[in-house]
């Protein structure tokens, strides 16, 4: 056991059980649904247009019940409710480097680029508050209008990763700020970053990191982040970054980084697309 693990309480270690299978609805899938694409209903178009008009006039759904807890595991699905997207793996990691720094006294505060609908950092907030850690804060940074359109000009790695168009990565600020509220830690503790990274991250009033967590999927938003910010992470702090295996314009830009800085720490790998180093 290392020295930080035998520190953990396990009062703080149980409430932060609970809060991770509320974040993720591990602890709900029997009862997630989600709604049936009526184009695949039998029948023709006619009776399909019939029972569309039918649920509308209603305002019914047609519904199929639970999640898949290995899909979800793995962060492979975009939940219906979840305050995050992650999967377990990558949530544990967040938390298990999160409380290293806490109990190892790392200086800095926590932020995550890129937020959806806020999971990962209300789970930073919450080890904050089972740790009693009341001077740090939580940054929360985001365009909370989904992704930009690729510049391809300016960044030829981005060119045909286009998301912008994404609805359902469009969550703002207020509804973030209502996820939250839901588990009673909105406060002063909390600090959001509202608008594209280049124009909020520079002029951010953040003095040091322990944790920075980049998840930008672009190599403009990655590079706008771990450019402003990596710099500020102390000694001994981590840089997380979940989309390294997953989308090849952010794992160009962080190897374009680390390259141009010398930054040799040593890459781990949470799962298929996240991974981390503690800086040196």
């Amino acid at each position: 056991m290392s020295s930080w693990s035998a520190a953990l309480s396990p009062a703080a270690e149980r409430y932060l059980d609970l809060l991770t299978g509320c974040l993720t609805r591990e602890l709900f899938l029997d009862e997630e649904v989600r709604n049936i694409n009526l184009a695949d209903w039998p029948g023709t178009n006619d009776e399909r247009d019939g029972i569309r008009a039918t649920l509308r006039r209603n305002k019914w759904r047609v519904v199929q019940s639970g999640g898949d807890a290995e899909v979800r595991g793995v962060g492979h699905d975009w939940p219906p409710t979840a305050e995050t997207m992650v999967g377990r793996a990558r949530l544990d990691n967040a938390r298990t480097l999160a409380t290293r720094a806490v109990l190892d006294g790392v200086p800095g505060d926590f932020i995550e680029t890129g937020v959806w609908r806020g999971g990962v950092t209300i789970l930073f907030r919450a080890i904050l508050e089972a740790y009693d850690a009341s001077d740090r804060k939580v940054w929360v940074a985001d365009s909370f209008e989904g992704l930009p359109a690729p510049n391809a000009e300016q960044y030829p790695a981005d060119e045909g990763v286009d998301l912008s168009g994404v609805d359902a990565l469009k969550i703002g600020v207020d509804a973030v700020k209502a996820n939250f509220a839901r588990y009673g830690l909105l406060d002063d503790q909390v600090e959001f970053l509202v608008g594209w990274f280049s124009d909020t991250l520079p002029s951010a009033p953040i003095e040091q990191l322990a944790v920075l967590r980049l998840d930008g999927d672009l190599y403009e938003s990655t590079m706008d982040a771990i450019s402003a910010l990596e710099p500020k992470v102390s000694s001994g702090g981590y840089v997380i970054v979940d989309d390294y295996g997953a989308f090849d314009p952010c794992k160009k830009a962080v190897d374009d980084y680390r390259a141009a800085n010398g930054i040799t720490d040593a890459l781990t790998t949470v799962d298929w697309t996240g991974v981390w180093w503690q800086k040196s």
